[in-house]
């Protein structure tokens, strides 16, 4: 699967250098983040002798719908562990469901006993299984986005041109560690700005620090030798001003952007991802009058949110 996708500038009144990548348009499975990271995932899946594959993630997880889909094309078993309190019939989960995946709903106090407890089953039946965190954290997460930033970086030597700010929205946090990886790896002096949709601070900035320095300590080489600590608290820019009440929280701001975006570039934005990050861009570029910059926005994915937001519209 080729992961490179497209950037292009968009036609902006904010910005006349904002440019867009995207990774919605990775083609499998409504594409994403999740769908990059998911891959390399697979990789290893494909390498071992597994039948067996379980992660967790909620009734709205683009990462779990991705993660059966590749699955489901091996033929191989999939179990996703859920939290009752997020398990509303969804576009994502109503996908899991057509590709056969077991889907178990537990409070989220118990989630963590239970996947123990359900891995620990499949061994005892004879089943090698193969456990992704939520949301592909770790350091294949990470890698996937270390791997995007040299993409970036290629991108820019083509088309001659520098990114001052990339801007994504940030959630478990391997998307913002891995191009923060990339950055200090290569020495770039530019602005890698993770907009949280759910996380405050200190946490959220703490589990992308966190990550960054296991996958620099990990898989960083000999060039990781030479970066500090300070580097990496100075390259973490996670701002969480606008998480609403957390994950699907939205708001008629973010609403409008996302219509705005829709009309203005067809380009389909969800209130729980890439509205607020978007939104939080672009009003970060006022407030700290970027309008001179040249600027990246990674979509990171998340199209059936944007149906299920339509519906909720509609009453559904």
């Amino acid at each position: 699967m080729n992961d490179r996708t497209p950037v292009y500038k968009l036609n902006s009144d904010l910005c006349s250098n904002l440019y867009v990548k995207r990774e919605d348009m990775i083609p499998y499975s409504f594409g994403g983040n999740k769908a990059r990271k998911a891959r390399l995932f697979f990789e290893e899946i494909d390498a071992g002798d597994y039948d067996y594959v379980v992660t967790y993630g909620s009734s709205h997880s683009n990462h779990c719908r991705v993660v059966a889909n590749m699955a489901a094309q091996r033929g191989l078993k999939c179990l996703i562990i859920g939290p009752q309190e997020v398990s509303d019939e969804t576009y994502n989960s109503r996908i899991m469901e057509i590709l056969g995946a077991e889907i178990i709903t537990v409070p989220v106090d118990q989630v963590s006993e239970t996947i123990d407890h359900k891995l620990q089953e499949l061994k005892d039946s004879g089943h090698k299984p193969y456990f992704i965190m939520g949301g592909g954290h770790g350091n294949i997460g990470t890698r996937a986005y270390a791997q995007c930033y040299s993409e970036i970086k290629k991108f820019e030597q083509e088309e001659g041109i520098f990114f001052d700010y990339i801007f994504f929205a940030s959630g478990t946090g391997t998307t913002q560690a891995g191009l923060v990886c990339g950055q200090l790896l290569e020495g770039d002096d530019r602005k890698i700005v993770g907009i949280s949709i759910a996380r405050k601070n200190p946490r959220g900035r703490d589990v992308v620090v966190d990550s960054i320095r296991d996958y620099l300590k990990g898989e960083g080489g000999s060039a990781a030798g030479t970066i500090t600590e300070e580097d990496i608290q100075s390259a973490t820019i996670f701002i969480d001003d606008y998480t609403g009440d957390g994950y699907g929280a939205d708001s008629s701001e973010i609403s409008a952007v996302i219509e705005d975006a829709l009309v203005r570039y067809g380009m389909p934005l969800d209130g729980t991802y890439t509205g607020k990050a978007f939104f939080g861009m672009e009003d970060y570029i006022k407030k700290n009058k970027l309008s001179d910059k040249t600027i990246l926005f990674i979509h990171t994915g998340g199209t059936p949110l944007f149906f299920d937001e339509l519906n909720k519209k509609r009453g559904k």
